[in-house]
């Protein structure tokens, strides 16, 4: 073992200059430039109950998603029903797993079996009426298929609502997907949760529609509504009066375009020095929006958004190009908030809010404070104890403690990992339990010479034979924090975390760089007698 002393010491001093280079950002207020590209430039996050912010727990209405999925059906049906020159009665969703069809002709009956087995295997297709004169099928959802859609809507919406966050600013997000359909979100240092919320909750369908401008608006509000037509609102504030007026629009139901063809959305001033929203199409929507303005000029085109109009302007010309606008009496904030949510797409279903907690950044400060001294008090008391008990092997084991809560740190910073208030109480319970290892060593030590051994042979003899129960101990330890790890949340994990690493980084200084110090001294000095 002392042969190989000078490796072991430069594993030891490199580790440290790792350790320290990776804890730099953290404390250092401003790093330059150079920095962060050739060297670590992690920082160790604070969670939401140091830093202060919002936890929020999103339910997602998933079965709006299967809802929309079979309504999607319906009108694919439709499409095909007219492809195979199959006449149809009626053709409705029924709840969020059938669909029901009565077609005007028996002899359709085998085209359509035909045609529901090629195209839609998903379904179960079952004839209710066999007996009457217009057969009447319905089609059934497999269980397997509402699973994948109920799923598919939950990852879809954590998804799109860590895009909007994001692009929102807010660092160091936690969003997580937990039971039940459920997204737990945590927002560090928010500084305006009512529009964080707003943001993160807005559906934002947008949808292009005409204004059927045929019929008029005040029959359809007495319950004359057109077939294929509904009756949609524009919320806005009257500029002479004041006052928040809501206007009714009657619009064709049917949906033109769609914000899944978007591409970027981003707020530009116009010439009155108002905000707008300009929208970017794909190739795809360019071709289609350009297809629809050049086949309703001078028709008004509703832009609908979460069911409410937005604006409903006149097509002047076909509009090439792939580029539209979003215009309104907008606040540049609204504006922002609404090309952020456009770019990151619709949500597949609402959110609803379960759980909405702010914590605020004293209470956080006061934590930091608290924990900050039970650490300092903790490690001083350690530091005087292992002194007194033990003279300068004690003095040895303080240094690795030191060491140990550096190594703990880098450690955080590496893996990017965030440090919360239970993390806190992980590190301090590493502190009482890193010299453990030590005063294990010690007292082997201590037998050792007691028996006559010279202090190469006594710490040969302790370290090797503390060696087993230090693996035993603290390999149990490391397991129980991996179990807490894996199966635990919020600040469960962040306990784990820390504890984990101040587990492995204890073995290391407690073993490891101790073992270097006392092969120098005793060995490569050859001091006469261990003081311990």
């Amino acid at each position: 073992m002392p042969k190989n002393l000078g490796s072991r010491a430069v594993i030891g001093l490199f580790s440290i200059l790792i350790a320290f280079l990776y804890l730099v950002p953290t404390i250092a207020d401003k790093m330059p430039t150079w920095w962060s590209n050739i060297l670590p430039s992690q920082k160790i996050h604070l969670g939401l109950d140091l830093q202060g912010g919002m936890h929020l727990v999103l339910e997602v209405q998933s079965q709006k998603a299967v809802e929309s999925h079979l309504e999607g059906v319906v009108e694919e049906l439709k499409h095909d029903l007219r492809k195979n020159r199959v006449r149809y009665l009626d053709l409705k969703r029924k709840g969020i797993q059938k669909i029901v069809i009565t077609l005007i002709r028996p002899k359709d009956a085998e085209t359509f079996a035909d045609m529901v087995k090629d195209n839609y295997p998903d379904f179960d297709l079952s004839l209710v009426s066999p007996n009457s004169g217009r057969p009447v099928y319905q089609l059934v959802l497999h269980e397997q298929a509402v699973t994948r859609l109920k799923k598919l809507a939950v990852d879809q919406a954590l998804e799109t609502i860590r895009n909007r966050i994001d692009q929102f600013g807010v660092s160091e997000p936690d969003i997580r997907p937990q039971e039940n359909d459920r997204i737990l979100i945590q927002l560090p240092g928010i500084k305006d949760p009512k529009r964080a919320i707003t943001l993160i909750g807005k559906t934002a369908l947008l949808e292009f529609k005409l204004v059927d401008d045929e019929h008029s608006v005040d029959e359809a509000l007495k319950g004359n509504i057109p077939p294929g037509d509904e009756i949609l609102y524009h919320y806005g504030v009257n500029p002479k009066t004041g006052l928040r007026e809501k206007i009714p629009y009657l619009l064709k139901k049917r949906v033109l375009i769609t914000g899944q063809y978007i591409t970027d959305a981003r707020v530009q001033i116009n010439r009155y020095n108002e905000p707008y929203v300009s929208l970017t199409f794909n190739s795809r929507g360019a071709r289609l929006f350009e297809k629809i303005t050049g086949e309703n000029i001078k028709k008004r085109l509703a832009i609908v958004l979460d069911n409410k109009v937005n604006s409903a302007p006149v097509i002047q010309d076909r509009i090439a190009g792939g580029r539209a606008q979003i215009t309104g009496r907008y606040t540049m904030e609204e504006a922002r908030d609404l090309a952020i949510v456009l770019r990151a797409g619709a949500l597949p279903a609402p959110v609803k809010i379960i759980e909405e907690r702010t914590v605020g950044p004293s209470l956080g400060k006061d934590s930091i404070e608290k924990g900050r001294n039970s650490m300092i008090i903790g490690g001083i008391l350690v530091i005087v104890f292992m002194i007194v008990y033990y003279s300068i092997a004690g003095l040895i084991a303080d240094l690795a403690l030191i060491l140990n809560v550096l190594f703990i740190m880098a450690g955080l910073a590496f893996f990017g990992a965030t440090l919360t208030l239970p993390g806190i109480a992980g590190m301090i319970l590493t502190i009482g339990m890193a010299v453990d290892a030590n005063v294990l060593i010690y007292e082997r030590i201590r037998e050792e010479i007691r028996l006559g051994k010279t202090p190469r042979s006594a710490i040969e003899g302790g370290y090797g034979k503390a060696m087993v129960t230090i693996l035993d101990a603290n390999v149990t330890t490391l397991i129980a924090a991996l179990v807490l790890f894996q199966f635990g949340t919020g600040p469960v994990r962040g306990f784990a975390v820390t504890l984990s690493i101040g587990i492995i980084s204890s073995m290391f200084t407690a073993i490891f760089i101790t073992r270097i110090i006392f092969d120098y001294l005793y060995i490569r000095k050859r001091m006469k007698k261990i003081s311990i």
